[in-house]
């Protein structure tokens, strides 16, 4: 019969190997002095962005990098580690880590981990400063929309002239003939 502290591991490591498959990014931080409450605040945050948080043994972790094929990044895990695995684009868990980070400085992010690329600390702090999906589809629409616009201006504006200019002859016309 096993023991239930090697039951833990081996269901942990299962989870962190399923996690990596089917995540579209991850990183690695280390919270060896934030306290409980920050964790949590930090977990209600990323639970929004569609990212969770996963506190986990470094053993558990090498070993579950090493099964997944990711055993490059072995070499930067080091201290109390915790794994934060977003479902989405990893702009919004980036930047909730990034803002947790300049708060309490107690948090220190490792790496990332992004479409096959890994993500050094700088990365990931360009990454935060990155304006959502949203805002970046907000400012192509008007790019896209802008040249449409200027030719319905200068368009309009040809027209008005057209017409003051017609009402001019109009008037001048009606004083020579009246």
């Amino acid at each position: 019969m096993k023991k239930l502290g090697l039951i833990f591991k081996e269901s942990s490591e299962n989870l962190i190997k399923d996690s990596l498959k089917t995540s579209e990014s991850f990183f690695v931080i280390g919270y060896s002095k934030v306290d409980s409450p920050g964790l949590t605040a930090l977990r209600i945050s990323l639970k929004k962005a569609n990212a969770s948080l996963f506190v986990v043994k470094n053993t558990v972790l090498v070993r579950a990098l090493k099964e997944s094929g990711l055993e490059t990044l072995v070499k930067n895990v080091e201290g109390p580690c915790a794994l934060v695995f977003t479902k989405d684009e990893p702009v919004n868990a980036s930047k909730i880590l990034y803002d947790f980070n300049k708060t309490n400085e107690n948090l220190k992010i490792s790496f990332g981990y992004f479409n096959e690329m890994v993500l050094e600390k700088k990365d990931i702090e360009a990454l935060a400063k990155l304006p959502s999906l949203e805002v970046l589809r907000g400012a192509l629409v008007i790019t896209l929309n802008s040249p449409i616009s200027r030719l319905a201006m200068a368009l309009n504006s040809n027209l008005r002239k057209l017409v003051y200019c017609l009402d001019q002859i109009k008037g001048k016309l009606g004083k020579e003939g009246g």
